[in-house]
């Protein structure tokens, strides 16, 4: 139920108005003066504020710079027996829903309390979602404990609240988009836009036209005028994934950015000028680029102010469990699975590897697992078959019983399942035993 707090000082006016938002099914409070008011303001949290400007300890004008202090979800709508347009013009300012006069408005205030009883909501649920958004792309959500990253985590919170370009380096699914969206949400342009380009996505002439935006008639197609990235980015921050593969002759471009903040769009004749933040991103050694001349020195040295490096998986394999725990509780819930077991082979096969993609390749190993798991346990038979190899093949290395007859049926079994995708009918006809015997070797088994 919505909440209406009612400032008034004359009780006529008061019980009016409460009987009035009774009988529209919001829950009332009411006050005499502003000391009350604040009060009620921190017990009631209410939606709207339904305020006075004259009233015994202060001005409803004045007021509503307190409450949206106290509250800036809650809309205030001014009333007032003797209205004028200066302080109508200056409680807009200050920040009210609206300024109406007592008696003349009375048809008005039921639907514009209906107004600014939405428009509150609409408040409380974009700051959820802000809140929701800092927390899916701060700091906190960059899961490890290893000593590389950390320290590449602690460089990172010290960058982000300067605007210095930051040049992130690292191997390919290393996390850099994700340290790059907490940079920027934990800066002073964290209210503005973030916007993520992959150099490597397109060919030079599209990626300028992307990038910088175009006049329209400036080439074939060019129908009508595009805004660039940086335009959109204005003001917040552009992360350019994969620097290394832009194209020579649009480094330059990028240089005077960098340099002035201003560049050229395609086909026009006046500089367009921005105020974005750079992050840019590589996988490649940017110094060896430089030396074989596909890469600017001055570029890189404009871009490399302040470079971070993202550690591989592999250097933190203490991480790998902390990371496959949360990734699997993320696709347990998307997907709609209940994961009540994870078997200690499973988690031992991950630590195993080498991840050449790192993070993004656990993440997919871990959401094709989800997929083909029947059952609330995850086991080893969930992995891919590369990956129950390593395990059984380390498992053979130490322990005699992983030889026995059973354990080898058992591996084979799951081999053949996972290459006819589930069907059992189809795996027991290549295993060439009856449909039966193969579902109470699955049952014997537990695969």
């Amino acid at each position: 139920m919505s909440k209406i707090l009612i400032v008034d000082d004359e009780i006529q006016i008061r019980t009016l108005l409460s009987r009035m938002m009774q009988l529209e099914g919001y829950e009332v409070c009411h006050a005499a003066d502003c000391q009350s008011a604040v009060r009620q303001l921190e017990l009631l949290q209410p939606d709207v504020v339904l305020c006075d400007v004259f009233l015994p300890d202060g001005n409803g004008v004045d007021f509503v710079l307190t409450i949206k202090k106290m509250a800036p979800n809650v809309e205030v709508i001014l009333l007032t027996a003797h209205g004028n347009i200066p302080d109508g013009v200056q409680a807009i300012k200050n920040g009210a829903f609206d300024y109406i006069t007592k008696g003349d408005d009375n048809n008005k205030i039921i639907p514009l309390i209906s107004r600014a009883v939405e428009k509150a909501h609409l408040n409380s649920r974009i700051d959820k979602l802000e809140k929701k958004l800092g927390h899916v792309y701060s700091f906190n959500s960059i899961i490890g404990e290893s000593k590389l990253l950390k320290d590449a985590v602690s460089l990172a919170q010290k960058v982000a609240v300067t605007d210095v370009p930051v040049l992130l380096t690292g191997e390919t699914g290393t996390g850099k988009e994700v340290f790059a969206q907490a940079i920027h949400y934990g800066s002073k342009r964290a209210k503005q836009s973030f916007v993520a380009v992959n150099c490597s996505s397109f060919s030079k002439e599209l990626l300028e036209s992307e990038m910088f935006g175009h006049k329209a008639g400036s080439f074939t197609g060019a129908l009508k005028d595009k805004k660039g990235l940086f335009e959109e980015a204005n003001n917040g921050t552009i992360f350019l994934d994969e620097i290394g593969e832009m194209a020579f002759e649009l480094q330059a471009k990028l240089l005077r950015i960098l340099e002035t903040g201003e560049y050229i769009k395609i086909g026009d004749t006046k500089t367009t000028r921005v105020n974005v933040r750079i992050i840019a991103a590589t996988n490649r050694n940017l110094p060896e680029e430089i030396a074989a001349n596909r890469f600017r020195e001055d570029l890189f040295y404009r871009l490399s102010v302040f470079q971070i490096h993202l550690p591989a998986l592999r250097e933190r394999v203490g991480d790998i469990r902390l990371l496959a725990e949360a990734f699997i509780d993320n696709f347990a819930l998307q997907l709609s699975r209940e994961i009540s077991t994870i078997d200690a082979g499973y988690l031992e096969a991950l630590e195993k590897q080498s991840w050449k993609g790192n993070i993004r390749e656990l993440r997919n190993v871990i959401e094709r697992s989800l997929i083909v798991c029947e059952g609330k346990r995850l086991g080893v038979e969930d992995l891919p078959i590369e990956l129950q190899d390593t395990h059984y093949e380390s498992s053979e290395d130490g322990s005699p019983c992983s030889f026995e007859l059973s354990a080898m049926e058992r591996r084979h079994i799951t081999r053949v399942l996972e290459y006819t995708k589930g069907n059992k009918t189809e795996a027991a006809r290549l295993l060439k035993i009856g449909l039966t015997t193969l579902y109470r070797k699955i049952e014997e088994y537990k695969i």
